[in-house]
């Protein structure tokens, strides 16, 4: 009799053990839950600020192509093709450097405000200055003073 009860009391789990296991797997979920979230929101932020250096990038190289004019107008040149349009607001031109103005671009759900400027550097030498910002934290505002990110991008060219 001594083996059948013994059998029986090794044939399934008792109630602390259950407790343990699915405490166990509980920490499991959690913390991978919390590690999906904490990528999922990295993989945001590096989308946003890939999306802000091309904006720039694109800014920039459209500049130049026609050599750093001072009548250099986004907004009418990519009328269409981006939405664009001037704004009051926008990062502070560097030190030395000349406004050309500053601009809102809606991309993807987000906005970011652009400030493009120029320098004479030397005799047909002008570099050129673009510096986006945004929130990187909120897509849903619309206020430069929300802006927490920025990209600068200076390239030269001759005039």
């Amino acid at each position: 009799m001594n083996i059948a009860s013994k059998s029986k009391k090794s044939a399934g789990l008792t109630f602390a053990e259950c407790m343990i296991a699915i405490v166990v797997l509980a920490i499991v979920v959690i913390g991978t839950s919390a590690y999906r979230y904490a990528a999922a929101t990295c993989a945001r932020k590096s989308e946003l600020h890939m999306t802000g250096a091309q904006a720039g990038l694109l800014l920039c190289e459209s500049w130049c192509a026609v050599e750093g004019s001072g009548s250099f107008d986004p907004v009418a040149d990519f009328s269409g093709a981006l939405a664009i349009q001037t704004s009051g607001a926008g990062p502070a031109t560097p030190s030395g450097f000349t406004a050309l103005a500053s601009y809102r671009l809606d991309i993807d759900d987000t906005v970011y405000f652009a400030t493009l400027s120029w320098k004479d550097i030397a005799t047909g030498l002008r570099a050129l200055h673009v510096e986006l910002a945004w929130d990187q934290n909120n897509s849903d505002s619309e206020e430069y003073e929300d802006a927490n990110k920025t990209f600068n991008l200076t390239t030269y060219t001759r005039i």
